[in-house]
């Protein structure tokens, strides 16, 4: 197995546009707009689907991931927790109830691996924010 074995991630949402503020907001961040994967036929495989993705880039470590919006896929805790990686994660999780989300447990010590904080998204998704100071 690879050393980072999660190679994307989706955060499934209700309300694109109120997720999207969340995360640009609490993750001082730009989403873009992914058009959604193609059929075997080359056609749109889903209009009901949208797709905003994080900034990734192939050079550094992590997993890319997207925002997504699709019938049927409901957003909401009782899923895969995503951590995203912080320099001091108190800064993101000082952000998040001004963005619509709520702070679950402020940043707390995980011993060597650093600190974690863990809250809700504007969509009921909880997800964890972890930083090594």
């Amino acid at each position: 197995m690879k050393p980072n074995p999660v190679g994307w991630f989706e955060i499934y949402v209700q309300d694109m546009e109120r997720a999207r503020a969340f995360y640009e907001n609490v993750f001082q961040l730009t989403l873009e707009r992914l058009p959604p994967p193609p059929s075997a036929e080359g056609e749109s495989c889903d209009d009901d689907m949208e797709l905003l993705v994080f900034p990734m880039s192939a050079e550094d470590y992590g997993a890319p991931g997207a925002l997504v919006r699709k019938e049927r896929m409901p957003s909401g805790a009782g899923g895969t927790m995503v951590y995203f990686s912080c320099q001091d994660c108190a800064v993101e999780a000082a952000r998040v109830a001004a963005s619509g989300g709520t702070l679950l447990q402020d940043k707390f010590p995980i011993g060597e691996h650093g600190f974690v904080a863990i809250v809700n998204d504007s969509e009921g998704n909880t997800i964890g924010l972890h930083s090594r100071a």
